[in-house]
């Protein structure tokens, strides 16, 4: 890291990590996700089980993230913990939820709270899940229990997380954007029968890509928003989308196009009105005439197989700005890797693209790492890892990677001691 003699970040700006209660807290059993994680014929390459444990070991962890200088935390609330049978709203989950986020206050960190991070509860998921036109006032009666108490100590809430990422989904086959292709899906029919539904009426946050879904979906977060500034006007709200830079292979421009207006654009013009949009970027996207299609032969590759590519976020916060023209945040950025020394790396060339965006006038409010743990990456299972923290999931020992104490410094000196040069 070269030394600059002043900062291009703000004394505001927030240094963190991201974890979601799913991928954390462990035995999350009222939720869609362990429903489709524990049936015959998963596509879940594990269940989650225990996970981090991160629900009774909060404090330490907490304590853990402060200790490296960091100053802010991104972490979810678990709706099918607080409410996990309609209407039934659990006082000891509140009281719990509370009581990690006071942690947070008191160790410093600001609060990014995220209110919905993929799962929802089974009980959602039986009536018609995110295409249902329940859901929008669902969700937001919801958020607007867990805003009543504990709102005070949360410094920005995110609606929901990736409602984008399903689109992505079906580019690369692994979803539909047709409800009726869910009956030919073998993991789709076994959660139908364990609820006795169809398969069809399964739509669930990650895998619904219809048209219908993107109306609940976005129904749901501006109700949502709605709730949030009704209890805390003050309290910056918004949700979080994949973000991604397409390129196109020879012959593929059209299909790059059409892709970024689908999964990205219109999802970054209908955040318009929001106080931020969080942005969650890993590496840019390839296409060819026909869809996605892998990176070029011969590029730094990532242990999931992607392109090492960190000026990727840079590219979608700029993307972001031109179509919302609202603040922003990183919410997400990262890479999976056993590989520590290219994850230093990458935060290298990360941060000094979003000091860029900083310097060109562009709002942005926070860079946060995912993740804070190597934890459960869904239907991966606890292959990649992410974390600047690693975890012995056999003892619950966590152990900080150097690349902890690498984005530490880069908090403490506020992104000085990073050279941002110029876009590659």
């Amino acid at each position: 890291m070269a030394h600059q003699s002043t900062s291009v970040f703000p004394e505001t700006f927030l240094w963190g990590v991201a974890t979601a209660a799913h991928q954390v807290e462990g035995n999350n059993v009222n939720s869609d996700t362990w429903l489709f994680e524990n049936v015959e014929d998963t596509a879940f390459a594990e269940p989650s089980g225990d996970a981090m444990d991160h629900y009774h070991r909060f404090r330490e962890d907490i304590a853990l993230i402060s200790s490296l200088g960091l100053t802010s935390y991104r972490l979810s609330i678990e709706w099918s913990r607080i409410e996990p049978a309609r209407g039934l709203f659990s006082k000891a989950e509140l009281a719990h939820y509370r009581e990690v986020l006071q942690c947070c206050r008191d160790t410093g960190l600001k609060t990014i709270v995220t209110l919905h991070h993929f799962t929802s509860p089974i009980w959602l998921l039986a009536q018609g899940g995110w295409e249902s036109p329940e859901t929008p006032s669902l969700f937001a009666r919801y958020c607007a229990r867990v805003v009543e108490e504990m709102g005070d100590l949360m410094d920005y809430v995110c609606t929901m997380n990736e409602p984008n990422l399903a689109w992505f989904l079906a580019d690369v086959g692994a979803t539909s954007r047709n409800a009726s292709d869910r009956a030919e899906d073998p993991m789709f029919r076994s959660v139908a029968k364990a609820l006795g539904v169809e398969p069809a009426f399964l739509a669930q946050f990650q895998f619904a890509a219809t048209e219908r879904a993107f109306d609940v979906k976005l129904a749901a977060h501006k109700a949502a928003v709605d709730a949030v500034h009704a209890i805390r006007p003050d309290l910056p709200a918004g949700w979080t989308l994949v973000g991604s830079p397409f390129k196109a292979a020879p012959g593929g421009e059209e299909r790059a196009a059409a892709a970024r207006e689908e999964i990205c654009d219109r999802f970054y013009r209908a955040s318009a009105g929001d106080d931020f949009v969080g942005i969650q970027t890993y590496s840019r996207s390839w296409y060819g005439a026909d869809g996605p299609v892998d990176p070029p032969a011969g590029v730094e590759l990532t242990q999931r197989g992607e392109e090492f590519y960190p000026e990727a976020i840079e590219e979608s916060l700029r993307a972001a700005w031109d179509q919302s023209g609202i603040s922003l945040f990183v919410t997400e950025n990262g890479i999976a890797s056993e590989d520590d020394e290219q994850r230093e790396r990458f935060l290298d060339r990360a941060v000094a693209g979003v000091g860029r965006c900083v310097r060109d006038g562009i709002p942005v409010l926070g860079y946060t790492c995912w993740s804070a743990f190597d934890n459960f990456e869904w239907v991966f299972g606890y292959g990649p890892k992410y974390g600047i923290i690693s975890v012995d999931r056999e003892t619950q020992r966590r152990t900080v990677k150097p690349s902890a104490t690498h984005l530490g410094r880069i908090a403490r000196c506020n992104g000085a001691c990073v050279e941002l040069g110029d876009a590659r």
